[in-house]
């Protein structure tokens, strides 16, 4: 089956997933006391609970899910579903919730559990979109996300039941029963039965160092014994001494060649934990969940490349140049590499390294260049682009990684001057 076929059975899945709820409560209900809006409004609640359990679908890491579609945009989904699941349950307190009892407090158990699970999602919603302004921590705002997406979904489930408006027939019950256990089940695999499998695997950090741009590098061998193989491009997620029981890991793309036993990971210091990494000793135990994700040069071959990055970005640009150098890859490679100055290049000598050893010209692009710069100024736009693009580019694969906005402006660009948009790939993880 391919990966298009694959997607589109996935996308019905989801549909008929979000729409089963809906149709159970639908059929058999008789109520005559409820209007056209409060039925809507309930409608809209079934929708929304249906999409918030299958959150947990999108970050349980399932490779066949990801595959057709890239864990990246998982993520990005993942996080406007919670928006539009929010304004499905807003609109449903709204029009169904009967605030006199809410304000003399006499209101029945129900209300109040789902009280309690719109209040959840209301919080997760907030601290995951002005996370950085409310200078919650990473690993904290894991950790509540984590629990808060347990408090929604179980209390929305539990308000269903107390209502037992729609639980009137033994087959809805089981349904309903089969559903909630599926959700539960989602969550005991990813906190429990995963890292259970990964216990006695666990990998050791063998060499930190040090690069330009805060950037520290971080090498590691797998489990005797055991071979970890991935496509370049392709990113993992990491739990750095702690047990693989931990509520939070972090995903880092791979910076190593395919072809090597050991893998590296590059990762600037921005804030919270990247900004300590650099004091893991070496010999210290990590655990890795993958490898994940479809940014690859392996996935969308071509007659040649243009890899496109910005700050950190490059790093898994980094595993596809050194993947091609081990290979003996010949095929043409353009590497547009944007970064605020000159000192703040990270792998500038690697790159120099593997010019000498395949095809490949770069074009560092820099936003506070120094007077004497004679190299590409400001940022990557159409212009720029169409300098240093050989002839045949439009054939050419197309990989950009780096910040959101430099990655937008290099997408509008390439296809504004003809490239096709299938050839033209980007990895996204600013999901908080």
């Amino acid at each position: 089956m391919t990966l298009a076929v694959r997607a589109v059975a996935a996308v019905l899945a989801y549909v008929g997933v979000v729409l089963a709820p809906l149709v159970f409560a639908a059929i058999g209900a008789t109520d005559p006391g409820y209007g056209f809006w409060t039925n809507f409004s309930v409608a809209l609640a079934f929708v929304g609970l249906a999409m918030m359990g299958l959150e947990f679908v999108l970050v349980a890491r399932f490779k066949p899910v990801a595959a057709p579609f890239g864990q990246d945009a998982l993520l990005q989904f993942h996080r406007q579903i919670g928006f539009l699941g929010l304004a499905f349950v807003i609109i449903h307190i709204v029009i169904s919730i009967n605030w006199g009892a809410i304000l003399t407090f006499r209101a029945p158990a129900f209300i109040w559990v789902g009280v309690a699970a719109a209040a959840a999602l209301v919080v997760l919603v907030i601290t995951s979109v002005w996370r950085k302004r409310l200078r919650i921590p990473y690993e904290v705002w894991h950790v509540v996300h984590t629990l808060l997406a347990l408090v929604l979904v179980v209390g929305a489930l539990v308000h269903v039941y107390l209502v037992n408006q729609y639980l009137s027939s033994l087959w809805k019950q089981l349904l309903w029963g089969l559903m909630s256990a599926a959700f539960l089940a989602l969550i005991g695999w990813v906190r429990v039965i995963k890292p259970w499998t990964m216990r006695s695997r666990a990998w050791q950090l063998v060499h930190v160092g040090q690069e330009r741009g805060q950037t520290t590098t971080l090498r590691m061998a797998p489990p005797a014994g055991e071979e970890f193989r991935f496509d370049p491009g392709q990113f993992a997620w990491f739990v750095f001494n702690r047990s693989p029981f931990s509520l939070t890991s972090h995903p880092f793309s791979l910076s190593s060649s395919a072809e090597q036993g050991e893998i590296e990971i590059a990762v600037k210091a921005l804030g919270d934990f990247t900004s300590a990494i650099n004091q893991l000793q070496a010999g210290s135990k990590v655990y890795v969940d993958g490898p994940h994700g479809v940014f690859s040069m392996d996935q969308d071959e071509g007659p040649g490349f243009c890899f496109i990055g910005g700050g950190v970005g490059i790093t898994g640009l980094l595993s596809m140049l050194r993947t091609m150098a081990d290979r003996e890859d010949a095929r043409k490679a353009i590497l547009i590499y944007a970064n605020r100055d000159w000192e703040s290049v990270a792998f500038r000598e690697e790159i120099e390294r593997l010019e000498k050893l395949i095809n490949l010209t770069t074009v560092h692009v820099l936003t506070q260049a120094a007077a004497d710069w004679t190299g590409e100024r400001g940022y990557v736009d159409r212009e720029m682009l169409s300098r240093h693009l050989p002839k045949g580019y439009r054939r050419f694969q197309y990989f950009i990684c780096g910040p959101d906005p430099m990655m937008d402006a290099a997408e509008g660009a390439l296809l504004g001057l003809g490239v096709p948009t299938e050839r033209v790939h980007t990895e996204r993880f600013n999901m908080v």
